[in-house]
């Protein structure tokens, strides 16, 4: 036992209440863009993963949650788009609209994942999308820029 914290399991059930949370948020339209992490799940509610795992579980038994491979899980019916490709149409939308024009800075890594509240990793993989279908053009050091084949 870690001094200054007691260490005692929750009760039998405790997943039950975490899915009755979970699927009253869901039908409250909480999560929109899926359900949170595992280990936010875990925080939120002071348990170990695996009862989080079991309440998930209950979930998807009951229909509510499905999981979605490269995604997370999704409340059953919703989008199922990854969130770096709602982040390429997105920005494909805003320079197809003239907002972004040829040759125009694209907003910085730290802004669009602030903007889009996701991972670094997945505005890079945006980003990198983009960049490969030739809308964006990298300068090293600089940023990225609308390129003219947009």
């Amino acid at each position: 036992m870690k001094e200054g914290r007691v260490t005692r399991p929750s009760p039998r059930g405790t997943y039950l209440t975490i899915s009755e949370a979970l699927r009253s948020r869901i039908a409250d339209g909480a999560y929109p863009d899926g359900l949170p992490s595992e280990a936010a799940i875990g925080r939120e509610f002071g348990v170990a993963r695996t009862t989080v795992r079991r309440a998930l579980h209950a979930l998807e038994e009951s229909g509510d949650v499905a999981t979605v491979a490269g995604v997370g899980r999704q409340v059953a019916g919703a989008s199922s788009t990854a969130p770096y490709k709602r982040i390429m149409a997105d920005l494909l939308d805003r320079i197809q609209a003239g907002e972004l024009p040829v040759g125009s800075r694209l907003p910085s890594e730290a802004e669009l994942t602030a903007a889009y509240g996701v991972a670094r990793g997945t505005v890079r993989r945006a980003v990198r999308e983009l960049e490969a279908a030739g809308h964006v053009q990298a300068q090293h050091g600089v940023g990225r820029f609308v390129s003219p084949a947009s």
